[in-house]
């Protein structure tokens, strides 16, 4: 892991999870570097076998090279704790694929400083511009929408989206707690139960920049199955926790 004297650090951390994304992991970190030059760049090399840690090295990017794959969650956990352990102020996460882009930023955190929420999510269907995924994962994104819309009390358009910029609150309970595998959806159970808050912002998303995704059509029936799962045992474990305390 490389770091920056504390003198030098800037309260901004764009956190990259990446697993395998040496084609394009150049560019994203020159994309965020020079879009956002008041912020520091760490890229979560999850155990890639091929020369992505390296690359992000390379590309200026404070890099922590996890010894094996963790997946996305305990990739991006490490980036909260590498956030809350050295004070960041505010820490977002922009995927290692290109898919996000970072001229969004500044309206994330202009929303999170104007209305005091502790993470703010991008979302591409507030607007439906860009990318909008494919057919049948965007089948699968609208009913996880309703899902946690419906559970937490409010509208959530994009539940998956993981262009997310968190406050302090938010980086100290993710640097604690944050679920696995693929845990944007049950990340907003988890805040929600928390006590926290969050909003979404219309963003414009691409088509992934350079290699292939993870989820493959058969992976995307399971992955909607345990996440339906998991968002439900994670709700009622807020309300387990309700009941013992009014009972008590």
């Amino acid at each position: 892991m490389n770091t920056i004297p504390y003198s030098d650090r800037k309260e901004i951390l764009i956190v990259v999870p990446a697993y395998n994304e040496a084609e394009g992991i150049v560019q994203v970190v020159a994309e965020i570097r020079g879009r956002l030059p008041e912020a520091d760049v760490l890229v979560v090399n999850d155990g890639s076998s091929d020369r992505t840690g390296m690359l992000a090295e390379a590309a200026g990017a404070l890099t922590v090279h996890l010894p094996a794959n963790l997946g996305i969650g305990g990739a991006v956990q490490t980036g909260y704790k590498y956030a809350a352990e050295f004070g960041y102020r505010y820490a977002a996460q922009i995927d290692g694929d290109g898919q996000h882009d970072p001229a969004d930023f500044n309206l994330l955190l202009e929303a999170l400083q104007q209305t005091g929420v502790d993470m703010v999510v991008g979302s591409r269907f507030l607007e439906n511009k860009g990318f909008q995924s494919t057919f049948a994962r965007k089948i699968g994104i609208e009913l996880l929408s309703k899902l946690v819309s419906g559970l937490l009390g409010k509208k959530v358009t994009d539940p998956t989206s993981g262009y997310r910029l968190c406050g302090r609150k938010a980086i100290e309970l993710f640097s604690r707690d944050y679920p696995t595998d693929y845990p944007e959806v049950e990340a907003l159970v988890l805040l929600d139960n928390s006590g926290s808050s969050f909003i979404e912002i219309p963003v414009v998303m691409k088509e992934r920049q350079a290699g292939t995704s993870s989820i493959s059509s058969f992976k995307s029936i399971y992955y909607m199955i345990k996440v339906v799962l998991a968002v439900l045992i994670a709700k009622s474990r807020k309300k387990k926790a309700w009941k013992m305390s009014y009972e008590s």
